[in-house]
């Protein structure tokens, strides 16, 4: 590609040069412009605050003139730095050549994009490419209302690429690319990346992010959802993390869709299966509407494709004011004359009220083509803390809604079953009561689920290590508590399904 530039934003380095971002990758990682040397130097407040766009902290960590120190001000606080200093640790003219710096006065040199280290999750050293003071979003606003502004990572990425499902594939999608950061995860169990985006300045970005990340180059395309994929091509993943903010217009690209409350997010999962190979799988992050008369959870059924098993978790709720002020506050809106910000609050409540919308969910959205004649869609809040990464455990989430909707009752008595690692049991009541109140299993990894069980559930998980039947255990119990076995068979079994759903239980086949 060569080079971008979108209005006043600044011009982009050039990404045909794959020898100049070699080399100034070299030159980083010989600085120790890692994750792990930010953090050494910084300390863990300043790289905290610095991870929340706050840059004074790191300007007091930096006075100083070591190589790391001046890669820092250049890169992330975006300060001029002496032609000198910056001459001792980068290949400097090949920098200016290739657009990476720029002069700046008669013997300083800035920096042209953000390039922010991020860790791997191999502990690969990676570094993100965005534009310059938009690094991060959040309360102080991004720092460019650019239309074509583009972020690098945030909150929701670094969500994205840990629920997403990294068993190795042939062609992994990731649309709506931003800076690359999907891309640049897919590039490293996936044969072949395709990425794309509207705003061709983030298909530029991409390229440089994985160029400097030593990341295989990517198929970029530019186009909207999935008008850039031809009829015929399918992935094995599709990942996404779409501008999927519920409002009135389309002033930001990277996070307003410019489609009508959430019909972007409803249009990208509903197309989104024919675009998915047998047994792929698509992982979203979208927001959704909660419209008077409405229960959300039929609102979100109804977008899953009919071939597709889907797993969708709302995480947070929020009404329409409070969802007006993080969006407005994003855009820096708030730092607007009064007059101004109090009309476009309006603008956003006019729309909600138009719509009918009480209040707007944020969650995740997995979806996987299956061949089932019935498939299994499961809709969920659940806004308790989790364990990231969560690919494994989405994962086994589906390979549990094969072997349940594969097994009846006399199948599950059959089988043989394992407690799963790190659940532990809570015995709930009064002090000093003889029997607990009730009985909670409990995870520690993943979703981190809790439940309530009674005694011959408790009783029943605690025995499961894969060596006796579901049905010879259930014997032994009842024989324990003196119930009738073929009565304790008859009742058990939606209590058994229920265990493995949620992941307390794995088959141990």
């Amino acid at each position: 590609m060569g080079d971008v530039s979108h209005t006043s934003l600044s011009p982009l380095p050039s990404s045909d040069r794959a020898d100049v971002a070699a080399r100034l990758r070299d030159a980083l990682l010989g600085a120790s412009f890692t994750a792990d040397g930010l953090l050494d130097l910084l300390g863990a407040p300043a790289y905290a605050a610095l991870a929340r766009s706050e840059t004074v902290p790191a300007l007091r960590a930096t006075r100083g003139d070591t190589p790391l120190e001046t890669l820092v001000r250049l890169f992330l606080l975006q300060q001029p730095v002496p032609h000198a200093r910056v001459a001792d640790v980068l290949p400097v003219q090949d920098c200016l050549e290739s657009g990476w710096l720029t002069r700046a006065g008669a013997d300083e040199v800035a920096a042209t994009v953000d390039i922010r280290p991020y860790g791997g999750p191999g502990g690969e050293d990676w570094f993100i490419v965005s534009d310059l003071g938009c690094a991060v979003g959040g309360a102080g606003g991004i720092g460019s209302r650019e239309e074509g502004v583009v972020l690098g990572v945030g909150g929701a990425s670094t969500t994205l690429a840990g629920i997403t499902v990294r068993t190795p594939v042939s062609s992994a999608l990731d649309l709506g690319t931003g800076s690359g950061i999907q891309a640049l995860h897919a590039a490293q169990h996936a044969t072949r990346v395709t990425a794309t985006d509207l705003n061709p300045r983030a298909l530029h970005i991409t390229a440089l992010t994985l160029a400097l990340s030593g990341a295989p180059a990517a198929d970029l395309r530019e186009g909207s959802l999935f008008e850039p994929i031809a009829d015929d091509e399918t992935y094995d993943l599709i990942v996404s993390n779409p501008p999927f903010v519920i409002s009135p217009g389309a002033r930001l690209t990277y996070r307003d869709g410019g489609m009508g409350g959430d019909d972007l997010c409803r249009t990208l999962v509903q197309q989104a299966g024919d675009r998915l190979s047998d047994g792929g799988y698509a992982q979203f992050l979208a927001n959704w509407q909660h419209v008077e008369g409405e229960e959300w959870q039929d609102r979100l059924r109804s977008w899953v494709p009919r071939d597709c098993d889907a797993w969708i978790v709302q995480r947070e709720v929020q009404d329409v004011t409070q969802y007006a002020e993080l969006w407005l506050r994003d855009a820096g809106d708030h730092r607007d004359d009064p007059a101004e910000y109090q009309a476009r609050y309006d603008a956003w409540l006019d729309e909600f009220e138009g719509r009918k919308v009480k209040a707007v969910g944020f969650g995740w959205i997995t979806l996987r083509r299956t061949a089932a004649a019935e498939p299994s869609i499961t809709v969920e809040e659940w806004p308790h803390s989790i364990e990231q990464p969560l690919g494994e455990t989405v994962r086994a989430h589906f390979d549990r809604v094969d072997y349940l909707r594969a097994s009846d009752d006399a199948a599950l008595l059959d089988g043989h079953f394992r407690l799963v690692a790190e659940v532990v049991q809570e015995q709930v009541g009064l002090p000093g009561a003889e029997d607990p109140e009730h009985v909670v299993l409990r995870q520690h990894r993943g979703m981190r689920r809790a439940t309530k069980v009674d005694t011959v559930g408790a009783g029943f998980a605690g025995v499961c290590d894969g060596t006796l039947s579901a049905g010879r255990i259930l014997d032994a119990i009842a024989q324990l508590v003196g119930e009738d076995p073929v009565l304790l068979r008859d009742r058990t079994p939606a209590q058994i399904r229920l265990l493995v759903e949620q992941g307390f239980l794995e088959p141990a086949e």
